[in-house]
C-alpha cells in the first residue's frame, strides 16, 4: 500500500510537527500548513482539502512512512490521507 492523497483539514495550529516529520510534503506557513505543489499531481500549493488531488509520481510510496508519522504526530489530528 502507498498513500495516494494527503490533505489538511481545518484547525491547523501551525505547530510545525508535520514539516519536521516530512518536509518534502508539508509546508508550514504563518497561518496554516500546505501540501507542497511539487508533490501533487495538480501542481497546486494549498491545504488540498477541497480537491484532494493525488500525489504525483512515486511520492506516496517513497514518503509513505514519513506522511503517516506526520499525521500521527499532529496534535490536533488535522492531517488526513488516503491509501490505495
Amino acid at each position: 500500500m502507498s498513500i495516494t492523497k494527503v490533505w489538511i483539514e481545518e484547525g491547523c495550529i501551525v505547530c510545525n510537527a508535520c514539516e519536521t516529520a516530512c518536509p518534502e510534503v508539508f509546508n508550514v506557513t504563518e497561518d496554516s500548513c500546505t501540501i507542497r505543489a511539487e508533490v501533487r499531481a495538480d501542481g497546486q500549493d494549498n491545504e488540498n482539502r477541497d480537491t484532494k488531488a493525488p500525489l504525483a509520481g512515486a511520492f506516496g510510496t517513497e514518503l509513505n512512512d514519513q506522511i503517516i508519522e506526520a499525521a500521527e504526530g499532529c496534535p490536533v489530528e488535522v492531517i488526513k490521507y488516503e491509501e490505495g
